[in-house]
């Protein structure tokens, strides 16, 4: 096992389910007995300029290194700076690589730019002492479209939580619909409000939670869409929420609908089953893994799909009891951050 670990990551200026990864990876590795030092990277990764280069190049190679220190980067710094970690490699120094997400998946960036951050990301996993995924789904892509199989899972763990009262209730009163997530074209709140429209003639009503200052212009256009549709006096745009304000939506809700376009995992699918709140989640993604089967599924992308999930779900009482159920079932046997932590350490030792 190595005797120290070295945490080069990148810290966003908003709530992220990447932040809190490392954040709660860093506390239970040291809860495990591991020497975890921190160390912030900044600069405007995964679009790094010269400075930001030169500051990472000197924080990994500008020592002769600690004996039995191994380097652990966070891909949306280390994708985007591949001659960095093999420079590092070809020394002497093991560098491996967490990959919480593809970069060249995100919506918002011109096509030239994807294939460019595809390419670099191809090399940095070439590169890595190892490749550390956050889900089985993740270590399946970095296979399927970089060629590395040698690559280890540690799932995101999840804190327990109480059941959700909307998840114990019966049939009684309108259902709450969450959505919660960063407001960007990845993440595509659009398909979820698209899909709302077509269900005016049902009970229900939705709030979506989330930083929405990341793209201000698509989060204008997120509002606008509601307003344009008559859906604002039933879906509720709320901005970022943490600590008491997050659980008492998260008390309130009785489904989540997850939207993303792209998804290595979806932590906040396996909040939910955490409160025994069953999910709608997009197929083909790694929010399936996330999910378990405690809910449903629709083509990313697809809202009349997923209007039809949904509309199923909230005209029939019995498959609402079944999914919530099943979200019970599963909440007695979620993935812990002690599990992921060792699960690193056992990769960083490979």
């Amino acid at each position: 096992m190595p005797t120290r670990i070295a945490f080069a990551r990148w810290r966003s200026d908003v709530p992220s389910g990447g932040n809190r990864y490392d954040d709660e990876l860093t506390a239970a590795l040291r809860a495990e007995g591991f020497d975890v030092r921190e160390h912030p990277v900044p600069g405007s990764w995964p679009a790094p300029g010269a400075a930001d280069r030169a500051r990472l190049r000197e924080l990994l190679l500008a020592d002769p290194g600690t004996p039995g220190e191994h380097w652990l980067i966070d891909n949306i710094v280390g994708s985007a700076a591949p001659e960095i970690i093999r420079e590092a490699t070809s020394d002497g120094r093991r560098v491996s690589m967490l990959m919480h997400f593809f970069a060249a998946d995100e919506r918002a960036i011109p096509a030239e730019e994807r294939a460019r951050l595809a390419a670099a990301e191809a090399e940095a996993v070439a590169a890595a002492s190892a490749i550390v995924a956050t889900s089985a789904w993740t270590a399946g892509e970095v296979a399927r479209r970089y060629g590395r199989t040698d690559v280890a899972v540690a799932l995101p763990g999840v804190e327990p939580a109480g059941l959700a009262p909307g998840a114990r209730r019966g049939g009684g009163g309108s259902p709450r619909l969450l959505w919660l997530a960063r407001v960007t074209r990845t993440k595509d709140p659009l398909a979820l409000v698209d899909a709302l429209a077509g269900l005016r003639d049902l009970g229900w009503s939705a709030r979506l939670v989330g930083p929405d200052t990341i793209d201000p212009a698509f989060g204008r256009e997120v509002r606008g869409r509601i307003a344009e549709l008559g859906l604002a006096d039933r879906v509720a745009v709320l901005g970022a929420r943490e600590g008491d304000a997050l659980a008492s939506i998260w008390a309130e809700t009785d489904l989540l609908v997850h939207t993303a376009r792209s998804e290595a995992y979806g932590m906040v699918v396996t909040e939910a089953l955490a409160r025994g709140i069953p999910s709608v989640v997009p197929a083909g993604t790694g929010a399936v893994e996330a999910q378990q089967g405690a809910g449903g599924r629709f083509p990313p992308g697809d809202a009349a799909a997923l209007a039809g999930a949904l509309r199923d779900w909230l005209s029939d009482a019995r498959l609402r009891e079944r999914w919530r159920a099943a979200a019970a079932e599963q909440r007695r046997a979620l993935p812990s951050w002690q599990r992921a932590a060792r699960s690193v350490a056992a990769a960083l030792a490979g």
